[in-house]
């Protein structure tokens, strides 16, 4: 039997990216759906301009540290943006900084309902996994596993990690006659 270890292994269903992972292939769900990076990208640049990495920063802090674009989604992107006449980049301290064109605010502008929708779309699920009693939520999950992996590994004996784990099987079932 293949051992897993890591987040995924114990993480289904919590935390700020498990709650992501869906069926027994544990594919990720995109945060963005198909041509919506440039609507992000040209927003960023519109509250100033950026070099590549400044956009991943950026664009990870505002979904507090839930998703992370990588270099692969993000420059490609910007290529594209200044191809079609949307941004331009200019060398500055060795790096290349976007900036938005006028044609890039008419079109930001022409698909605002578009780019309003991306952002709450995900903002909200951002302050689903993140927000109020979620949040309270994960940071007690955290801890919780936090301190059954710290009492196992204290524990010299089966017999302890077994009551351990019946405890958290009896935890579980409590729990799930809270939903049903």
């Amino acid at each position: 039997m293949p051992r897993h270890f890591g987040w995924e292994s114990f993480g289904f269903g919590f935390g700020p990216r498990g709650f992501f992972w869906a069926g027994p292939r544990r594919r990720r769900r995109q945060w963005f759906e198909s041509g919506d990076m440039k609507y992000v990208i040209l927003k960023l640049l519109k509250d100033k301009p950026r070099h590549g990495y400044e956009v991943m920063k950026e664009l990870e802090d505002q979904l507090r540290g839930c998703y992370s674009p990588s270099p692969g989604t993000v420059y490609p992107t910007l290529q594209w943006l200044e191809d079609e006449g949307l941004v331009t980049s200019r060398e500055v301290q060795g790096k290349k900084v976007y900036e938005i064109t006028d044609a890039g605010r008419t079109f930001l502008e022409e698909h605002k309902d578009v780019v309003d929708d991306i952002f709450e779309r995900v903002h909200d699920t951002v302050e689903r996994a993140l927000g109020g009693a979620m949040a309270d939520m994960n940071r007690a999950v955290g801890r919780l596993v936090k301190a059954v992996y710290r009492a196992s590994w204290r524990s010299r004996d089966e017999a302890t990690r077994k009551q351990i784990a019946d405890r958290l099987e009896k935890a579980r079932e409590e729990i799930e006659t809270l939903v049903t």
